[in-house]
């Protein structure tokens, strides 16, 4: 755990640079059941509690790739119950399943509306 006493600085927010920050935005919303918070001129912001995760739509965006060579920018893991009912749902919402699954078992690999990648695991590797 970490001294907070003497930290510098807190994480305020995390943005993600994308090629459309309104479905960004409205994937993520209905993946985490976070609320929109702000939404226009290529930039949308999502928030629950004091926790914000915001995306900006970048002119030159360059899609990462899967697996990675080295373009990854960054994922995330999100943690739920039941990972194939996640995942299965993640899809419906505009994710994608890419061929390679590294994870076996303890995760499954997603690629956002972006194509960041996204991994789903159990919620009990967690706590």
């Amino acid at each position: 755990m970490t001294d907070t006493t003497t930290a510098l600085a807190t994480i305020g927010m995390v943005s993600i640079d994308c090629d459309d920050a309104a479905a960004m935005a409205k994937f993520y919303a209905a993946a985490l059941g976070w609320e929109v918070a702000y939404e226009g001129d290529g930039y949308a912001m999502l928030q629950h509690g004091d926790q914000r995760l915001g995306f900006g739509q970048t002119p030159d965006y360059r899609r990462p790739s899967w697996p990675d060579d080295g373009h990854k920018q960054f994922h995330l893991d999100l943690a739920a119950d039941d990972v194939p009912q996640a995942c299965d749902r993640l899809v419906e919402l505009g994710a994608t399943r890419p061929e390679q699954q590294p994870g076996g078992d303890n995760w499954t690999v997603l690629l956002d509306p972006a194509g960041h990648p996204i991994c789903v695991t159990k919620l009990d590797n967690w706590v």
